[in-house]
């Protein structure tokens, strides 16, 4: 019997998490219970945080004082989440000219990451605890509906993170890993051998759920198959960082088990992620507005219609030591009808990302591609990922 696992849950990462004064678990409580409410009071959730953020970005940044000025706004002016029209988006380019003017002298900001610079300059984000505590909260959400709660064995395969500065550092993200009971192993080289061997420390450690990048779960599900490796039940598999395509969906079932594709990026973390009805992507409206644009001729933003393709938009609701008000990610999504998923939730879906916006960095004969990295996702890919190019040993 595995005690270390509710001990985990029930005790232990409360106790942590408490002790350093963060509030994941009440947050985690209250959105398990918030995404059984209606999208109508989701909706009116995100409008009083909406007020709350452009209040506190009106009073306490330098920009957002300026551009509500020019245009006549003031807070009481964004009763909906549909008011949202009324300010401009904030591309790449624009957040990164802005970013000492959006910085709000409280609360003070405990995070920075620099995300991207793959092929334009990197844009730097930075978030106060808030955003820090509802991020964490909506991440464990997201891979609760893929069945991985917290204390479970988990197989992380993804690039390597960033090398830590200092052995603290590197010594603290060991003991996480073994706190948490993770395993780490890096997809970026996916020969034969390192595949292989992959499989084998899988079938060694026994995980409990698999969180991989698409690309790289795919090409480890199809040696799995080819090779007659599989000698375990089913395990969930949450992936992300590129597009889950139909193929790779059908070899990481076969291989693995049920794949549950997330969508997130370094800017916010996860921005919508999969349920058990397999059926779009829900978006965490309690922590985000995400929407689904389209710019027209003459710099005018309207949403996209149903069926059609547009840019996704997010603002960080959470987020008030530096202000994303409709911040374009860079990523394209089929914007869909509102509608109510089998699975009982109220969080509107958005349907798997249709790719990227620029960055195009080379073409094949069926088609544009782009460079695929941390940060960095396709553009219009040309094949399953699985297929595709991957580094050899």
């Amino acid at each position: 019997m595995d005690l270390y696992r509710p001990l985990l849950e029930k005790v232990l990462f409360p106790a942590f998490e408490a002790a350093r004064g963060r509030p994941t678990v009440p947050v985690l409580q209250f959105l398990r219970g918030s995404e059984r409410w209606s999208a109508d009071a989701l909706r009116d959730l995100q409008a009083g945080l909406l007020r709350r953020l452009v209040r506190h970005a009106a009073t306490h940044t330098a920009y957002y004082r300026k551009l509500l000025g020019h245009r006549g706004l003031v807070p009481e002016d964004f009763a909906t989440v549909d008011d949202l029209r009324h300010l401009p988006v904030l591309d790449r380019e624009l957040a990164r000219e802005t970013l000492e003017a959006r910085i709000a002298a409280l609360p003070h900001w405990v995070v920075k990451k620099s995300i991207g610079g793959a092929i334009d300059a990197p844009v730097v984000v930075k978030y106060n605890a808030e955003s820090r505590h509802w991020r964490d909260a909506t991440r464990w959400r997201g891979y609760g509906w893929a069945g991985y709660r917290i204390g479970m064995r988990a197989l992380r395969y993804w690039p390597d993170p960033p090398l830590a500065d200092g052995w603290l550092a590197r010594g603290k993200r060991a003991l996480d890993l073994t706190f948490k009971r993770n395993l780490h192993i890096s997809c970026v080289v996916r020969s034969e051998r390192a595949l292989a061997s992959t499989a084998r420390q899988l079938r060694e450690f026994h995980p409990q759920a698999i969180v991989a990048s698409s690309a790289g779960v795919a090409a480890l599900a199809r040696h799995v198959n080819d090779n007659g490796l599989r000698t375990w039940a089913d395990i969930p598999v949450i992936v992300g960082g590129e597009r889950l395509w139909p193929h790779d969906r059908n070899q990481i079932q076969q291989a693995f088990g049920p794949p549950f594709e997330i969508y997130g990026c370094g800017e916010a973390m996860m921005i919508a992620a999969e349920c058990e009805a397999h059926d779009g992507m829900h978006t965490a409206m309690e922590n985000l507005i995400v929407e689904v644009v389209v710019r027209a001729p003459g710099s005018t933003v309207r949403p996209a219609r149903v069926g059609e393709v547009g840019e996704v938009a997010i603002t960080d609701l959470h987020n008030l030591a530096c202000p994303m008000i409709r911040y374009l990610t860079g990523d394209l999504a089929v914007a869909r009808a509102e509608t109510r998923c089998a699975c009982g939730r109220g969080l509107v879906a958005i349907d798997p990302i249709d790719g990227r916006v620029t960055q195009v960095v080379g073409r094949a004969a069926a088609g544009e591609i782009s460079l695929t990295s941390a940060g960095v996702r396709k553009v219009f890919p040309v094949e399953p990922a699985a297929t595709g190019a991957a580094m050899l040993a």
